[in-house]
């Protein structure tokens, strides 16, 4: 299994049943700025994302459409999904569909794993089901419908009416994992996170779980069940499996990078969260693997008080604020604005007002500044440290404790804590700027020692805090790091990794730095809503 040094994460995957929102995308940069961080701290490094391509849902839209399920995920998948990573600045390690054998394969072969071991068995089910959950529901999950749903009971969800469906189904014995389940939230606390997520989830199993349906007789576009090809496997069951198949498990053979990788962690929304962290470690334990190191759910983008919705015209492609914006301006936003665990509220105006204020004028404007004097005043080279003072040493001190916070805030996943804490260098800085004045030290001779000082403390500050955005603001980061002179690039490190490229000094007197061309532009144009 993975070693302590090791580090992998995924996303959920993703229906295809339409075109990505910024919904979809901020999972997306959550996921990737825990894996850069860790990467960049010297750890072995796997991410994943990818695509959930069964199920009712799938077949029902390929239908409209007028195409085969597969032509349509195809579509899908080339037109929205895999450019969305491009779009966001995503950067992982591997793209799993659930149509392609190296998957199906590994599902099968874990259905028939289960099955030997009499844990799996046939019998009848009736019950309310919800083709946008893909998930039976019990009546207490429904709310009665207004409106055009009058008189039917709606999911919560979805907004739209459940169907009552009576099948032959194979079931998964999962009631005898209750215990079970209940021992490993006990055992280890963070296993399930935020706590608010872990207090429903526990309560949840408490109450007593039911055997899973795990097969479909009614329509036929999922993987076949190995011993019975009249059934095709419940999308849940074939979906969650891709966090090992993607990993080449074997169950006569495990190895490779499911040796190295597994057990990951998983970041999803909170609508998802019983499934990740209920359903899937029961199918693990049933197998006798390794459960998830961690399910953390984070919580809703609300626009004008509701759940991101597609249906609902609230979806908003990533595109519409990447143009106008850019990829980094969009990973700082959602990541810093809403506190990761929590639901938030999305609007055009506080993107605005965040890129303008804290983005151009706060980090932007200090990095053009710096460099700009180091050009007018020391012809561009970085310049040996005079005698420092009290304001020196209190940069310094804000550098170490920047990087201690936010290393300790992502290894709890607080991404927004840890972009807080680096930004405390900015402000910091920002005012050492304001305090010490540079411009007039520079016209006093007598005060060339003093002035090298200043320039070298505010050019090395700007070195910690390109290595710690790099995972933020990747673009913009790099941008910076050449600025400064420094060889090689910020996002493969090498034996500098984060804990200690981001400490005080390591910025040598005589490095030639560049123009900087500005790392976030005036918007000249409004976005579109």
């Amino acid at each position: 299994m993975a070693s302590g040094d090791s580090f992998s994460i995924t996303t959920p995957i993703f229906y295809v049943n339409d075109a990505p929102h910024i919904g979809h995308a901020y999972t997306e940069v959550a996921a990737d700025v825990l894996a850069r961080w860790n990467r960049q701290s010297g750890r072995d490094t796997w991410s994943l994302t990818g695509t959930d391509e069964h199920g009712q849902k799938i077949l029902r839209t390929a239908v409209a459409n007028g195409v085969t399920p597969k032509e349509w995920a195809d579509k899908l998948v080339a037109e929205a999904w895999v450019p969305l990573l491009q779009t966001i600045d995503i950067a992982n390690d591997d793209f799993i569909r659930t149509t392609e054998q190296r998957h199906e394969s590994v599902v099968q072969a874990f259905l028939q794993k289960l099955y030997d071991a009499g844990l799996i068995y046939d019998g009848e089910y009736e019950g309310y089901y919800c083709v946008g959950c893909e998930e039976y529901k019990q009546q207490s999950d429904l709310v009665d419908g207004t409106g055009e749903f009058a008189g039917q009971l709606v999911c919560p969800i979805h907004g739209r009416p459940v169907e009552v469906l009576k099948e032959k189904n194979y079931f998964f014995r999962m009631s005898q994992f209750q215990q079970r389940l209940l021992d490993l939230y006990e055992a280890q606390p963070d296993f399930i996170q935020p706590d608010s997520v872990r207090n429903e989830i526990v309560s949840f199993v408490r109450r007593g779980l039911d055997d899973l349906s795990i097969s479909r007789q009614s329509f036929d576009w999922g993987v076949r069940v190995p011993w019975d090809d009249s059934h095709v496997v419940y999308v849940w069951f074939d979906a969650l499996l891709n966090y090992i198949s993607a990993l080449g498990y074997d169950p006569e053979a495990a190895d490779g990078l499911f040796e190295r990788f597994w057990p990951s962690n998983h970041i999803v929304g909170k609508d998802i969260a019983r499934f990740h962290a209920v359903i899937w470690p029961a199918m693990l334990m049933a197998a006798e693997l390794p459960v998830p190191r961690r399910v953390f759910a984070h919580g809703w983008l609300l626009v004008g008080g509701e759940k991101m919705s597609k249906s609902k015209l609230t979806g908003i492609a990533p595109a519409q604020i990447t143009d106008v914006f850019g990829s980094d301006a969009f990973r700082y936003y959602f990541l810093r604005a809403i506190s990761f665990g929590q639901d938030g509220s999305f609007s055009w105006e506080d993107l605005s007002a965040r890129y303008q204020a804290e983005l151009a004028n706060g980090f932007g404007n200090l990095a053009s500044r710096v460099i700009a004097m180091t050009a007018k005043y020391c012809d561009g080279v970085v310049p040996e440290s005079g005698p420092v003072t009290e304001a020196e040493l209190a940069v310094q001190a804000t550098v170490r404790d920047a990087l201690r916070d936010a290393s300790a805030a992502m290894e709890r996943f607080a991404i927004h804590e840890a972009i807080a804490a680096v930004w405390r260098i900015v402000e910091h800085l920002n005012g050492y700027l304001t305090e010490q004045e540079p411009w007039k030290v520079a016209k006093d001779e007598a005060q060339a020692d003093r002035l090298r000082t200043i320039l070298s403390t505010a050019l090395e500050g700007l070195r910690a805090l390109a290595v710690l955005l790099s995972p933020v603001l990747p673009k913009a980061a790099q941008k910076l790091w050449t600025a400064l002179g420094v060889e090689g690039a910020l996002g493969a490190l090498g034996e500098q990794s984060i804990p200690t490229a981001a400490q005080w000094g390591q910025l040598p007197a005589g490095t030639r730095t560049v123009a900087l061309e500005p790392l976030f532009p005036r918007i000249e144009q409004e976005p579109v809503a």
